[in-house]
């Protein structure tokens, strides 16, 4: 029997070590984004998965940062990320500016869905 998911947010890239997994993320990604609008494109390359996502993301949320933060508000609401989470995000990774941090907990939260419904659905 396969073992609940141990992810904890310093151990993100080693789950994104499989194209299934990769895929499904950056679809749950996309969809979260494009619930408001948002498009999030990826290239199609698995190489670099986690860094990638972050760019994309980070630019993206910095522009809702500064033309829409209701817009950010609601999709951090969609994915599911409190200010709360932000704030530990933060701390585990100092050499982030608050935007990274953003990025990096939004792939973290769908890293964990996706995770936990292919755990599920197994079961």
């Amino acid at each position: 029997m396969e073992n609940l998911p141990n992810i904890q947010q310093n151990n993100v890239r080693s789950y994104l070590n499989r194209e299934d997994i990769i895929l499904e993320t950056i679809a749950q990604i996309m969809k979260d984004f494009g619930l408001f609008g948002v498009e999030i494109q990826y290239s199609g390359s698995i190489d670099d998965a986690y860094e990638k996502l972050l760019v994309q993301l980070v630019s993206q949320i910095d522009e809702l940062m500064h033309t829409n933060s209701d817009l950010l508000m609601s999709i951090l609401y969609q994915v599911d990320i409190s200010q709360r989470d932000i704030d530990r995000t933060q701390a585990d990774f100092p050499q982030y500016n608050q935007v990274e941090v953003v990025a990096h907990q939004i792939i973290f939260r769908d890293l964990k869905k996706v995770l936990f419904r292919r755990y599920f659905s197994s079961k």
